[in-house]
């Protein structure tokens, strides 16, 4: 029996992992603060007896408790984590709120450290794994998403870390850097005063759907990969910021204007 654990899973990325994992024959435990999606969710997949729903939010330590010990009183076990769930904005840096900085760190960055920090005793018992979404935003600067820039980049450092600390343990780490998604992140986007943004997204590259991306994190897992990493396009922009930032510079005002204003 393979038990996962993923947050934000009524939608987007995460629910298109809890799809393909329960075709695969897991046992669920999805977590997400929708709770009406997460009951929807349950219900379209029709087999209680493999799908635990929870009700969280993973920038409160109680809740993060409370999914652990749910899933545990469950399932006995812990195979796999996924940290999932995040929040985004698309606001000029100096015009926005700092709240809306610590809102999208604390869920982006300090809720899947919290998260996995107190997974970790199960984890190791289990010999299990850790997927963590990260962000190609996380290696280079993208106008208008200082926050979540700073978050994803965060998230890669601290795991990092953490994996040159568990891999001695059995504990195995996949690193998925997207670029850009076709999930309803974008749609919640916050703006400068902590409400839904309203001018359009910007984009560069290929835009993936999340199927697409469920299976290629799966295919990664199965072969105890360290990195999924983003699409051509995403890459070659990381190449350009460290080898020749004016030009990464000019390119990038241009291409994402709309977020400048």
């Amino acid at each position: 029996m393979t038990v996962t654990l993923i947050t934000g899973a009524a939608s987007g990325l995460g629910w298109a992992m809890a799809r393909h994992w329960f075709s695969a024959g897991h046992h669920l435990a999805l977590a997400d603060l929708d709770a009406d999606g997460l009951a929807e969710r349950k219900r379209s997949l029709g087999d209680d007896s493999r799908v635990l729903t929870v009700t969280a939010d993973i920038t409160v330590t109680t809740d993060i408790q409370t999914l652990l010990d749910a899933t545990l009183t469950t399932f006995s076990r812990l195979d796999l984590l996924v940290n999932n769930a995040g929040i985004t904005h698309r606001s000029v840096t100096h015009q926005t709120d700092p709240a809306v900085f610590r809102k999208v760190m604390a869920v982006d960055w300090q809720g899947a450290v919290e998260l996995t920090l107190a997974a970790l005793p199960a984890l190791r018992e289990s010999q299990g794994q850790v997927v963590t979404i990260g962000s190609m935003a996380g290696w280079m600067p993208v106008p208008g998403r200082a926050a979540y820039c700073a978050a994803k980049s965060a998230l890669t450092q601290f795991f990092e870390v953490l994996r040159l600390e568990l891999e001695p343990m059995g504990v195995h780490l996949l690193m998925v850097y997207p670029s850009f998604l076709d999930t309803p992140i974008e749609h919640h986007a916050l703006g400068a005063d902590g409400q839904p943004a309203s001018h359009p997204r910007s984009t560069v590259g290929a835009m993936t759907d999340a199927d697409t991306m469920a299976r290629q994190i799966d295919q990664a897992l199965q072969r105890r990969r360290r990195w999924l990493l983003p699409e051509p396009v995403s890459r070659l922009g990381s190449v350009l910021w460290r080898l020749t930032p004016g030009v990464y510079l000019r390119l990038v005002r241009r291409k994402f204007a709309g977020d400048l204003t």
